[in-house]
């Protein structure tokens, strides 16, 4: 019998040895990913630009709170992006009573980003689904726009910001039609890069977020909680045609605040004219 504890408690141990650094890891820096997108449609003469990508911030829960987002963006400002654009789900969990708090905090944080031409938004499902006002509203009022199937020029780019697929808040035909009005090569900022609807080929970059990267996956197993027919576009550059969809891991987690070889992650994306 004695044996048999013993060789339980071992597993005990073992799998809090396993929670233990799931969760460090949840809460460790980001890993900085790099890319380069050409666009047939940059402005001629003008320089390429590098956007910073950075998604699901999900303060509330315990692998993100404000001490952990004012250290990344110390990380993000360090990089020197000539533009910030953040993919939505800045709340954790759907606790509404909290959500005015929160996006207080995030804001304040977020109001120390530096980049030349500014900082985007969209929301993601988990702030469509608590209040996206209270995450709109603070984020105005630091100069952080938040698009919702509207677009905005910045620099030698055309974002167009497409509302969330999961709440059924995007609008591709309003949100390219708003672009169209604008002078510039044409991304689009999304939360969840699986688009019921087909973008238009003209749209040659989409920068997204929303799966991380699978946040828990197993050997053998793959992500547990990402469905197969999610899995094209589960992490990192996806050539999809002519189009190139860049999905972040994210920087905070969903649900639990764990993370299993699938580390938070921001990209660098230098984007600028295709070689002629």
């Amino acid at each position: 019998m004695s044996r048999i504890l013993r060789f339980v408690a071992g597993l005990v141990l073992i799998g809090l040895a396993l929670l233990l650094g799931a969760y460090v890891a949840s809460r460790a820096d980001p890993i900085v990913r790099r890319t380069t997108v050409t666009l047939p449609d940059w402005p001629k003469g003008a320089p390429p630009i590098t956007l910073a990508l950075l998604t699901d911030i999900h303060l509330g829960n315990a692998s993100m709170d404000r001490a952990r987002l004012d250290r990344i963006v110390d990380q993000v400002n360090a990089l020197k992006p000539d533009l910030v654009l953040i993919g939505g789900d800045f709340l954790a969990e759907y606790n509404k009573s909290q959500a005015v708090a929160r996006s207080r905090l995030i804001a304040e944080s977020l109001s120390r980003l530096k980049a030349p031409l500014g900082t985007v938004a969209v929301l993601g499902n988990h702030d469509y689904n608590t209040d996206p006002k209270a995450v709109t509203n603070a984020l105005s009022r630091i100069g952080i726009p938040v698009l919702e199937n509207t677009a905005i020029q910045r620099g030698p780019i055309v974002i167009g910001g497409l509302g969330d697929f999961d709440t059924n808040h995007a609008d591709v035909a309003t949100t390219t039609a708003a672009m169209a009005k604008l002078h510039g090569a044409n991304v689009i900022l999304t939360h969840s890069p699986d688009a019921p609807t087909p973008l238009p080929t003209t749209i040659r970059l989409l920068l997204a977020g929303h799966l991380h990267c699978g946040q828990i996956v197993l050997p053998l197993v793959g992500p547990i909680s990402v469905s197969a027919g999610q899995r094209r576009y589960l992490c990192g550059v996806v050539h999809d045609g002519p189009r190139t969809v860049v999905v972040s891991g994210g920087l905070g987690t969903s649900n639990a605040p764990l993370r299993v070889h699938a580390p938070p992650d921001l990209w660098l994306v230098t984007v600028g004219p295709a070689k002629r």
